[in-house]
């Protein structure tokens, strides 16, 4: 047995080892990890509760990497620009008080970028209104022109694109969706269709548009919730931990579009405190591994994305790794990024 043989079993050990402590919290269900390198002779994957990497999971806002994804295949098309205003491609009178903030009046300064970035200061309408309370009781469907007037209601945290500021806010990827629409003719089950799954093989990989399409429950502590009404209504997708490796290869790997563009993409901005170490860049999350979660002893970045049911899909440049799962859990999104701080640690 080589050298490479005996560190990859060694790798796998440490691997299952911190992946067994994670699946040991009370509120933890069901459970599944897929890590890879590039060439694939490094592969290991990871199932509690009965979760492996062909079951279907809720992609939640790992599905804004597929939204990045499209904004950037229709850039490389020239039918859009990362410089263009919003108002090229919406009604005013719908933008309108969308962004008004010390007295002055944004909404038509907004770009592509400050979407994007998440530099454009509009509010979060999951955490600052009573939407997120409304998930855990019932079951209703969301339009959105509902998210755009509820998104004017609410304050937002600075201009578009101050120096140094990012907030995470759903809103800047529900506008990203209608350009896509808007420029396609399509809906978006199709443009992913088009311009992701068929191009990268993805078999087990799916819009939900009808409620009768297959959902997976997802875990708010003990409780299982079954919400396809409010999620068939929001445009996040449901995936296999497989068929999300592919993805992400695909996404890093240049099978999408040009690998040259993540050069003007990786300006990253700390979120909010309640988002913890993440940073966001044009499309998707950094998390530095050289800070006060590593004791500044960490080295590299994982960069990739989370989501708030526990859905995680990240790159780990400096070990060339991929890490892909889930851990199904609304009440501990924090979770994966706990996981995915301490594999890239303590990976030797």
């Amino acid at each position: 047995m080589d050298d490479s043989n005996n560190e990859y079993i060694k790798m796998k050990k440490q691997i299952e080892k911190i992946f067994d402590k994670a699946t040991s919290s009370k509120n933890v269900h069901e459970a599944v990890l897929f890590v890879e390198n590039s060439k694939g002779d490094f592969s290991l994957d990871c199932g509690y509760g009965g979760k492996d990497i062909n079951s279907p999971l809720f992609m939640a806002s790992i599905s804004k990497l597929f939204v990045t994804s499209c904004i950037l295949i229709l850039q490389e098309k020239k039918k859009l620009s990362l410089d263009d205003y919003l108002v090229d491609y919406f009604n005013k009178d719908d933008l309108k008080g969308l962004h008004n903030y010390k007295g002055n009046e944004y909404s038509y300064d907004l770009k592509i970028s400050d979407l994007l970035f998440q530099t454009s200061g509009l509010p979060h309408w999951v955490e600052e209104s009573d939407i997120a309370e409304r998930i855990l009781q019932e079951d209703f469907e969301v339009r959105f022109k509902e998210l755009l007037e509820k998104t004017k209601t609410l304050k937002p945290h600075f201009s578009p694109n101050t120096r140094k500021k990012a907030f995470y806010g759903e809103i800047n990827f529900d506008l990203l969706i209608k350009i896509i629409e808007n420029i396609t003719g399509s809906p978006l089950a199709k443009v992913y269709q088009d311009y992701i799954f068929t191009p990268l093989g993805l078999t087990k990989t799916y819009l939900p548009t009808k409620i009768d399409d297959f959902i997976p429950n997802i875990y708010y502590k003990n409780e299982s919730l079954h919400r396809p009404k409010f999620l068939t209504s929001i445009s996040d997708g449901i995936t296999t931990a497989e068929d999300l490796m592919l993805f992400l290869k695909g996404f890093w790997g240049g099978s999408l579009f040009s690998q040259s563009i993540f050069e003007k993409l990786s300006i990253y901005k700390k979120l909010q405190m309640s988002m913890g170490p993440i940073f966001y860049g044009g499309g998707y999350m950094q998390i530095p591994m050289k800070s006060i979660y590593t004791f500044f002893m960490g080295k590299g970045e994982l960069i990739g994305h989370s989501g708030s049911t526990g859905s995680f899909a990240f790159y780990f440049p400096e070990k060339d790794l991929y890490f892909v799962g889930d851990f199904n859990q609304m009440a501990n999104p924090g979770l994966p990024i706990r996981l995915l701080i301490k594999l890239a640690y303590k990976i030797k």
